[in-house]
């Protein structure tokens, strides 16, 4: 078994990664690191989460010129300067070549609502909660894996529903660039908070 100091020191060089290569993932891999996911809890064990694995070429590149059209709205017309300035050191560009190029796309919804038994429409509990917790845990089994990935998140998301063939008690939540890391890959310079910034303890 892995000790703990080992896992800290395999989650610090996961890092987020805009530049792919052309290598393809294993399936299998990913379908395991899916059921991972999976086993996250939910608000009453609802398991509010569906995730939408895409790889096809046309429908990558279908994501990546929807998405590119949404931020280019977001440029011109949402954003604000002081978030302009706190995304400058991320270098982000209104282009987003990684949708086409990495092998993988993980479209990552999120169940508002679901049919009882009886056809009726229910509402979900915690989804937002519960599907981030899902999240967590699909990142790092797929770090752990060997994957690099990034996570996009488009403002708004909506559109992806449809794109994705998913019923309207649906709303994606984010894709999930996954796949390997080209060896030149340019990383942004970011430091991490500390322990004491982060945590207190009360004996």
């Amino acid at each position: 078994m892995m000790s703990m100091e080992e896992a800290l020191t395999l989650a610090k060089k996961r890092r987020t990664i805009r530049d792919f290569d052309s290598t393809p993932v294993n399936l299998d891999e990913i379908k395991t690191c899916l059921k991972i996911a999976a086993t996250a809890p939910s608000g009453a064990d609802m398991q509010p989460w569906h995730f939408c694995v895409i790889t096809n070429e046309a429908k990558k590149r279908e994501v990546r010129k929807a998405c590119e059209q949404i931020e280019r709205e977001f440029y011109e017309q949402r954003i604000s300067e002081v978030w302009r300035q706190d995304l400058k050191k991320l270098n982000l560009q209104v282009e987003k070549p990684f949708l086409s190029e990495a092998p993988c796309l993980i479209v990552i919804f999120k169940q508002m609502q679901h049919a009882d038994e009886s056809g009726h429409w229910v509402p979900n509990y915690y989804v937002n909660e519960s599907v981030g917790i899902a999240t967590g845990f699909l990142i790092q089994a797929l770090h752990q894996a060997g994957y690099a990935m990034l996570t996009y998140t488009p403002a708004p998301i909506h559109f992806l529903t449809k794109l994705c063939h998913r019923p309207d008690n649906e709303v994606a939540e984010m894709i999930l660039v996954v796949g390997h890391a080209r060896p030149d890959a340019p990383l942004p310079v970011l430091k991490k908070k500390t322990l004491e910034e982060i945590a207190d303890f009360i004996d």
